[in-house]
């Protein structure tokens, strides 16, 4: 990576943040990278801190900024929140108003990536380009409305769905580019027949694709340098089995807790990591049904994750199906995975699997206990060659989404 001074970058993204203040890194990381590779990058993010009570402007400021890690950062103001309702509804308005007052006291960059999850910031990117007479890539990192649907929300008759998703054509037809963070992307885009080749407005040969990954440098520093004090953690005569996340019934770790009451070796334990509204439910009806290989850890700082995964023997990626993993997933806790260099068991069926491509585990054919249980079991008898072969796939899979490698994809995109 050269150091001379090339395109200059604003990101949008409501939800960033440093390391100090969320663990949602990816344009941390990329604005990172992109920095050093000569590209001066600035993220514009929410004052609000999602999933939590901290707001980072306590007074009547607009906007504030934050040099004092690697990469700058303006946080405009917006109010706190709770839950889905009409309160993050007003804080996601908040975020769009105030990227058009506060981007008006910066030098104009070259080039705007605005990033949903929500595609308010998406519309506020496209704008304020317009406005600049600047380039606009819209990173799409969450399908709206169509998770709204895949989960249940908004009954595909409604009538507002309509709405939603011409707006969701608008953006995707006026965007310079599109960066998607699921492989099937495109699928998507032809499914709807928003492509050119079905008559639509959406040139598909814009519209590219890069995951999510890990900072490899920064998860093996985590990993050396901030040890858990855990006593099951270090208990080699336990086979750990480890999954990280939330708790919450989107989760829906019963099946896990099902998979659990079937395994009889004694030796044989699942560690939940996490917190949620769920918790504490889960852990009754453990004491309820004598689950007793089921243990709750609670909730742990993120720099501990990759000691805590690396002391796995298996990591268990689960989480309630949804039609919408058919055209791929980018849970962060899959690269989490990777880089701990431990068998993946995964209940998720998806297209585009990386699982399944790199043979980094086993992918159960549906979500039942019984399978869950069988596919840990397998690596309780696995072979230290077996094992070793795994150890292989893991590493190349970790080093292809180390996010140094993504940002290169990205800067390829960035220059075409």
């Amino acid at each position: 990576m050269g150091s001379a001074v090339k395109k200059s970058i604003w990101i949008f993204n409501h939800y960033a943040g440093t390391p100090s203040v969320t663990t949602g890194l990816r344009h941390y990381n990329f604005a990172k990278y992109l920095i050093k590779a000569g590209y001066p990058t600035t993220v514009f993010a929410s004052s609000a801190i999602h999933n939590s009570n901290n707001n980072l402007i306590k007074g009547k400021e607009t906007y504030i900024t934050d040099d004092s890690e690697e990469v700058p950062f303006v946080y405009v103001k917006t109010r706190n929140y709770q839950d889905n309702g009409k309160s993050r509804i007003l804080n996601m308005i908040d975020y769009y108003r105030g990227l058009f007052k506060v981007t008006k006291y910066f030098e104009k960059p070259d080039l705007l990536i605005a990033s949903s999850v929500h595609p308010l910031t998406l519309v506020a990117g496209l704008k304020i380009a317009k406005k600049l007479d600047v380039k606009c890539i819209c990173e799409i990192r969450d399908l709206w409305p169509e998770s709204f649907v895949a989960y249940g929300i908004v009954k595909k008759s409604n009538p507002i769905l309509k709405l939603l998703y011409a707006g969701e054509k608008w953006i995707y037809k006026k965007a310079d580019k599109l960066i998607f963070t699921m492989e099937g992307g495109k699928d998507y885009i032809i499914e709807h027949g928003w492509d050119k080749e079905h008559g639509g407005p959406i040139d598909i040969n814009k519209v590219y694709h890069v995951n999510n990954g890990v900072d490899l440098e920064q998860f093996n520093y985590n990993k050396e340098h901030y040890a858990l004090d855990d006593k099951n953690l270090n208990d080699e005569t336990t086979f750990k089995v480890i999954y990280t996340g939330s708790v919450r019934r989107v989760n829906n770790l019963n099946s896990i807790l099902e998979a659990a009451k079937l395994i009889k070796n004694p030796k044989i334990k699942i560690f939940i990591w996490g917190d949620g509204d769920e918790r504490l439910p889960l852990q009754q009806q453990c004491r309820d049904n004598g689950i007793d290989n089921v243990i709750f850890k609670g909730r742990v700082d993120k720099k501990y994750i990759p000691y805590i995964l690396c002391h796995a023997d298996v990591n268990l990626l689960h989480n309630d199906y949804t039609p919408i993993t058919r055209y791929g997933m980018s849970q962060n806790k899959l690269f989490d995975y990777m880089a701990a260099n431990k068998p993946i068991v995964s209940d998720l069926i998806t297209n585009h699997d990386l699982i399944l491509r790199y043979k980094l585990g086993v992918v159960t054919e549906n979500q039942s206990p019984q399978k869950i249980k069988e596919a840990i079991e397998k690596f309780y008898y696995m072979t230290a060659e077996e094992r070793l072969a795994l150890n292989d796939n893991l590493h190349r899979a970790a080093c292809d989404y180390d996010f140094k490698n993504l940002t290169n994809q990205l800067i390829n995109i960035i220059e075409i």
